[in-house]
């Protein structure tokens, strides 16, 4: 199988989907990956040379799964990209990706919401749609749960590796949204999760058959960990 991960901004993938992209290459499907603007808005600081940077971060903080594919459409402008539509066309079908995971069209940065949008469009009914979720979860609703408790270390060490962006922040944030998730599941432990929502369209009515086995829920009424009561 063929994946195709899209994120607004270099950092994006690893804080939203290094977790099922692991759990994908392990089971050897094949990793692409596009970032559509150039991060250049990203940080307090400012340096003209912060597009460059970022884009070195995330060379290396993805690396395991290849070389993404950088847009470089201008930071918080995706809005107004009347043309990216065609570009994501012309990569989806020089890709032909099996999945196309991206954000969710409720997110709460204007270019996840817009990107999100430009990629169901752009898939139609060619390619079916994964979305991840909002930072920390907020107006999201999941349908699908993935166990990454055998990634979080090296999702976390990936989104260290964008200095730039003050990560611990963003680290901190996602490690107990993920361990939340799993919590919703009965996880203890250092259980962590990553979440998806799929929203069936013609034809693509199920697409359980792509992905990892979802994380299992435990019964409350047996086993319970105390940690959770």
């Amino acid at each position: 199988m063929k994946i195709l991960a899209v994120g607004a901004h270099p950092d994006d993938i690893e804080i939203f989907m290094y977790g099922i992209l692991s759990v994908f290459s392990k089971r050897k499907d094949e990793i692409k990956m596009i970032i559509a603007t150039d991060g250049s808005a990203g940080s307090v600081t400012t340096n003209k040379n912060l597009s460059q940077i970022r884009k070195k971060e995330t060379m290396e903080a993805l690396k395991i799964f290849g070389i993404p594919i950088f847009l470089d459409y201008s930071d918080g402008e995706l809005s107004i990209q009347h043309n990216i539509t065609r570009t994501l066309k012309k990569h989806f079908d020089s890709i032909e990706p099996d999945l196309i995971i991206t954000h969710p069209p409720e997110d709460y940065h204007s270019d996840h919401r817009s990107l999100s949008d430009y990629v169901k469009s752009s898939a139609g009914f060619k390619y079916p749609v994964l979305f991840c979720e909002t930072l920390m979860g907020v107006n999201f609703n999941p349908n699908i749960y993935i166990d990454i408790s055998d990634y979080f270390n090296d999702k976390a060490q990936a989104i260290l590796k964008h200095k730039s962006q003050s990560p611990e922040k963003f680290l901190k944030a996602i490690e107990i949204n993920n361990r939340f998730r799993a919590a919703q599941c009965n996880a203890g432990g250092k259980s962590y999760a990553e979440v998806f929502r799929f929203e069936p369209s013609f034809p693509f009515v199920d697409l359980r058959y792509l992905l990892p086995s979802t994380m299992p829920i435990r019964p409350y009424y047996k086993n319970t960990p105390s940690s959770l009561i």
